[in-house]
């Protein structure tokens, strides 16, 4: 196995007052030994597999999952057989100690499996590849926006534990997204009332049910274009869109470009020669 350096091979960078942004790539079968970074920071996975364990737990990482690592915290990390392309985005520590004034929930690692936090974290590596004079503050923004989101998850979830039925609902849309399925029909399988199944969704998933079907359409979508060469008119029906002008239209609505502008970046066969600064 090669041991390799927690940045890996690092194709892009940029840095200002308040953030380190950075794009590495990392071979099959790299290992990195237990470290740790001086700044707290957010990672996304662009391609790859990666498992890593920090403390007595273990995180697994795939495709659009979302990490966010707390200043210093000790952790290795091994790719699998695939290799890794990560973006991540580093919080100075003036920057973060803004931040953790208003919450004290980011003393603690998170992962997201996409949603929200891998959408938005896609639109700031957008603006990290294409930057032209407003980026700066977009990107700011965006960075922001991806850490508030974190901190107001983890005080829904503070209030209140989730019934149990709400994981059945939630692993019911995750396994049906691409059907047509109503809020009835969720209601009736967990065995609550729709007005009350709606409520409770939103208080501890902070959006309705229908966008976060759309979201699991669009993260669904984002995967296909990396990993296949599907045309967007099939893939649009197979996520669950009525044809691949609403796809289109909803896709870039989420993720800030259209499906063809995603498959150019992220698929396999892209590679990376430019540098930010």
């Amino acid at each position: 196995m090669n041991q390799g350096y927690p940045y890996g091979k690092v194709l892009n960078r940029y840095e200002d007052s308040v953030l380190v942004l950075s794009e590495s790539i990392y071979s099959p079968e790299t290992v990195i030994r237990q470290h740790s970074h001086n700044y707290a920071y957010f990672c996304i996975l662009l391609r790859g597999t990666y498992l890593e364990e920090f403390g007595s737990r273990r995180r697994e990482c795939k495709q659009s999952t979302v990490v966010f690592h707390p200043p210093e915290e000790s952790h290795s990390t091994r790719f699998l057989h695939d290799g890794g392309h990560l973006f991540r985005f580093e919080f100075k520590p003036e920057l973060f100690k803004r931040i953790s004034d208003c919450s004290l929930l980011l003393a603690e690692p998170a992962k997201f499996d996409g949603g929200t936090p891998a959408q938005l974290a896609t639109k700031l590596y957008r603006e990290f590849r294409q930057m032209d004079e407003v980026s700066v503050l977009i990107i700011e923004g965006l960075a922001l926006e991806i850490a508030a989101y974190v901190a107001r998850k983890r005080q829904r979830e503070s209030f209140k534990i989730p019934p149990m039925w709400l994981s059945r609902a939630s692993a019911l849309i995750y396994e049906q997204f691409a059907s047509a399925l109503s809020l009835a029909d969720i209601a009736k399988t967990t065995g609550v009332h729709p007005l009350h199944l709606a409520r409770v969704f939103r208080q501890f998933e902070g959006c309705t049910i229908g966008e976060y079907i759309r979201n699991l359409r669009v993260d669904y979508a984002a995967r296909q274009l990396c990993s296949s060469k599907i045309s967007l008119s099939e893939l649009a029906l197979d996520s669950g869109f009525c044809d691949q002008a609403h796809f289109s239209k909803t896709f870039r609505l989420v993720m800030g470009m259209t499906p063809s502008q995603y498959r150019s970046i992220f698929s396999p066969s892209h590679s990376s020669t430019k540098s930010s600064s």
